[in-house]
């Protein structure tokens, strides 16, 4: 079997309203499900300076500190750090679910840690992202023969969710009901094997047509 893409792509663009109206559907019923069924997720972020200001002396120190990040970033996944910030803001998560919630990033070139958390709650999202420069840094110093990280910025209460994205999913949900909406299309025209014209006739079977009889709408 044989398809004509150039018929296939008449057929789209001849059912063009069912693709858009499927589209605008998908598109409306994942909006209304992101709004009414997905919990809003807020991300604060506080941030650590790996040394402190009495430390920056030379280029020695300076790669020393850059050193020292990666070590830093690995303290983030002891479970004394997560039960220590678990105890003081009486949490209830487990250490797998505070570590999910917890982000850390260091960006090219700096002795910065971004610790970043998500929460349903931004109260809470602040307060952890908070309490975690704390905890660490005080960690860091007890534990570690360097000086302790200094606190750089403190995290604020967000007021906008970074998640969901109520004009990606709409966006989804539209390409979705459009490309459903074409498949049934296209499914439908690979299935419909009447014979239209004589040019059909010609194409699919190689017999050529003598003669056309015209029909009027109104004898059928």
């Amino acid at each position: 079997m044989t398809i004509d893409l150039v018929d296939l792509f008449y057929r789209l663009l001849a059912n063009w309203k069912l693709i858009l109206i499927m589209g605008l559907v998908f598109a409306l019923a994942f909006g209304a499900y992101t709004i009414y069924f997905v919990t809003p997720m807020y991300r604060a972020t506080s941030i650590i300076y790996v040394l402190s200001p009495e430390s920056i002396l030379n280029v020695s120190t300076l790669q020393l500190g850059t050193a020292l990040t990666s070590d830093y970033i690995k303290v983030f996944d002891m479970w004394e750090v997560h039960d220590e910030v678990a105890k003081n803001l009486n949490l209830d998560y487990s250490y797998t679910e505070m570590r999910n919630m917890l982000s850390i990033t260091n960006d090219t070139g700096t002795r910065m840690l971004d610790i970043s958390v998500t929460s349903p709650s931004p109260k809470e999202a602040a307060d952890m992202a908070n309490e975690y420069a704390k905890v660490v840094s005080s960690y860091i110093g007890e534990t570690m023969a360097t000086d302790k990280p200094n606190l750089m910025s403190v995290a604020l209460e967000p007021t906008n969710p970074v998640s969901p994205s109520r004009v990606r999913n709409i966006a989804i949900g539209f390409i979705l009901g459009a490309l459903l909406a074409a498949a049934i299309v296209t499914v439908g025209f690979l299935l419909d094997d009447k014979f239209k014209t004589a040019e059909d006739i010609r194409q699919y079977t190689g017999m050529v047509t003598l003669a056309v009889v015209p029909i009027e709408e109104e004898e059928i």
